[in-house]
């Protein structure tokens, strides 16, 4: 039997399997009935929070959201699919948010999955993206599109205060009060209140008089029903008009959702600009793609290798805690659109050598957090080398699901939808809005491009060419990448390798180096000196590698693009305020940065961005999809609120009215 984990920390589940049947050494208790699990599941959470008649009656585009406090198996998240499959018109939408502070490992869940076959189909599609989770929160798209699942790998009682969501059922499981006493909490009854939606409904297992008292007291209306099998009763009830007493900062506030129709415009070809539309076209929004270019993915995401580069601080800032969520969001997303084949992606693993003592302390920090070693493992010197499939000067830190993708084929395959057109070759130069016809026009040179309800900007640092986006703080920064012709050495290399710049194994006979940084270069032509960069750069980082393309590397390809990058080096996703009417309505947090303005925040009507994922591209850009979606369906958000603030557009605007940055009486 294995031992119990410290009952502070969260990490994988430790089991015991009693008569084929998982058992919690952390709380002494079952997941589920011996009896029968899946009936008192649809006694319990189906039926008392009245599912099956509440998905029947959705409109189409409605979304039904639920909230559980302990995901365990993910015997109740599959019976409410499985409900709401059968019942829900086809273009409804289920939301699904649960915590797990322990979760299963992915062979126990498949072993405890496997005693229901009767939900093998639903379960089949959450194994298949279901990976060892790190501790944070984790996006699953499932049932192409219809169905989201956040899961927050974490204490309920830490994840719910950050969860920004309108609950419309709560699935109050979990082990036993007695077992667990540490979650039945009244904390938790009151971020019950503060996240449901009027009328929101919940059912629970248990009757326990402190359960059902906290309810009471957070303003639920509590009722007891006949429980299931041995269990005399459960608890359900509702909660008619939520408490909505607390102060939320209403420059990160969502605009009120004001658009007419499900349509969007969508201006940037890139990784960035792909994402935003497949996540709203799997909405069922009609989205046209505008790209200046000629093709998708000619500028920043055209690169033949990028990496799946998950640089992180031991601090847990809020850019470690977005890479983690974005890390594993691109692998679950690569695996769904892309074959892992060596041509378009390999998970062949990315190997973060410690090049200097300030690296090798920093990793070494790192290694102390104890993530797991299926997402980031220490290795010394040896066996790196036995990793990278040649010598190296040095150990680092490994992540075996890590890899490299070709860019320009998950933009296409992401564009890929029948909701999207795709526009080339068109560079939109004016955006104007009707306010009478709720809808924004946008034009070339050549006249109108496209109508729709809604803009997403997410152009890179062309983003801030408009004068609605042109306070917003977007920097282009090139870099330049090598191709050299692989040699027989060189093939020997098996995974990623990273410091100062990267080297991917070949592809097509080819690894590409890089990337050069010039803060003030304003040209995209390739450069020799730059090539000889990043072979330097190489030479630094796997000596053996560099010698094994000889003297003189044959350099086969190679191209310079303009990343683009914020003064935080976070993204910028979320709706745009107008500059002078963000002034005018908050300058007096210039003289009193602790006030609590109650002013709405003047948004620009239904324009959004999408830029400055920098270097990140392949992990932040394609969660960034989900997070507009989100934001404009009044979905679920796929990130703790903090995160979510850390991204958005305005938080420059707000640090510079509060540091008196700006001359306000030019306002």
């Amino acid at each position: 039997m294995t031992s119990t984990p410290h009952a502070g920390a969260a990490g994988p589940a430790q089991l015991d399997w009693q008569d084929g049947q998982p058992y919690s050494l952390a709380f002494g208790d079952v997941y589920f009935s011996r009896d029968s699990g899946l009936d008192e599941t649809r006694h319990v959470f189906l039926k008392h929070n009245q599912l099956e008649a509440r998905f029947a009656a959705l409109g189409p585009g409605d979304g039904f959201a639920i909230a559980e406090t302990g995901f365990g198996t993910g015997l109740n998240f599959l019976c409410a699919w499985q409900c709401f499959a059968a019942h829900a018109p086809a273009e409804a939408r289920l939301h699904f948010v649960s915590a797990e502070k322990y979760p299963l490992s992915p062979r126990d869940l498949a072993q405890a999955l496997a005693l229901w076959p009767e939900l093998d189909t639903w379960a089949a599609q959450l194994l298949a993206q279901y990976d060892v989770l790190t501790p944070g929160w984790h996006r699953f798209v499932l049932a192409e599109g219809r169905v989201t699942l956040t899961l927050m790998v974490g204490d309920a009682l830490e994840a719910l205060p950050r969860l920004d969501a309108r609950i419309d059922a709560w699935f109050l499981d979990g082990f036993a009060p007695a077992k667990n006493p540490d979650m039945w909490q009244p904390a938790l009854f009151r971020q019950m209140a503060r996240l449901s939606a009027p009328g929101a409904s919940f059912s629970t297992f248990t009757s326990a008089g402190v359960v059902r008292r906290g309810l009471a007291e957070a303003g639920f209306e509590v009722k007891k029903a006949p429980g299931h099998g041995q269990k005399r009763h459960i608890s359900h009830g509702w909660i008619a008009e939520p408490p909505r007493d607390d102060w939320q900062p209403p420059w990160y506030a969502r605009p009120p959702r004001s658009w007419r129709e499900r349509s969007a415009i969508v201006v940037g070809g890139g990784a960035a600009g792909a994402a935003s539309a497949r996540s709203l076209a799997q909405r069922g929004w009609q989205v046209t793609l505008i790209e200046r270019l000629p093709q998708l993915a000619a500028a920043a995401s055209g690169n033949p290798q990028g990496v799946l580069y998950a640089k992180l601080s031991p601090h847990m800032t809020p850019l470690t805690q977005l890479v983690l969520a974005g890390y594993s969001y691109s692998l679950r997303a690569l695996d769904g659109l892309l074959p892992a084949d060596g041509e378009d992606w390999q998970r062949c693993g990315v190997l973060q050598l410690a090049y200097d003592e300030k690296e090798d302390a920093k990793q070494r920090e790192l290694a102390a957090l104890g993530l797991p070693e299926e997402t980031m493992i220490r290795l010394e010197r040896e066996e790196a080398s036995q990793r990278a499939g040649l010598p190296l000067p040095s150990g680092g830190l490994f992540f075996p699901q890590g890899g490299w993708v070709h860019p320009p084929a998950l933009v296409r395959r992401l564009a890929d939808h029948p909701n999207i057109q795709v526009r080339a070759s068109h560079t939109v130069l004016e955006l104007d809005y009707n306010p009478s016809e709720r809808c924004w026009l946008a034009s070339d040179e050549s006249g109108p491009l496209a109508m729709a309800s809604v803009v997403v900007l997410a152009a890179a640092a062309e983003t801030a060419q408009f004068d609605a986006t042109s306070h917003l703080p977007l920097k282009k920064i090139r870099g330049q990448v090598t191709e050299v012709a692989a040699s027989e050495g060189s093939g020997a290399l098996r995974t990623v390798l990273c410091g100062e710049g990267y080297v991917s194994p070949a592809r097509q006979g080819r690894h590409c180096l890089g990337a050069t940084f010039k803060f003030d270069a304003d040209d995209l032509a390739t450069r020799d000196e730059e090539h000889e960069e990043n072979l330097a750069m190489l030479a630094g980082l796997a000596p053996a590698l560099r010698q094994s393309l000889g003297a003189a590397p044959s350099i086969v390809g190679g191209r310079a693009a303009f990343r683009c990058t914020s003064p935080d080096y976070l993204p910028l996703i979320g709706p745009v305020a107008a500059k002078r009417d963000f002034v005018a309505a908050y300058r007096e947090l210039a003289r009193d940065a602790t006030l609590r303005p109650e002013a709405d925040c003047p948004w620009m009507e239904n324009l959004y961005v999408n830029a400055a994922h920098g270097s990140r591209g392949m992990i932040t850009a394609p969660l960034s999809g989900e997070i507009l979606a989100a934001l404009l369906e009044g979905e679920p958000a796929p990130l703790p609120m903090d995160l979510m603030q850390a991204v958005h557009p305005s938080r420059f605007l707000l640090r510079d009215l509060m540091r008196r940055k700006l001359d306000l009486a030019a306002f």
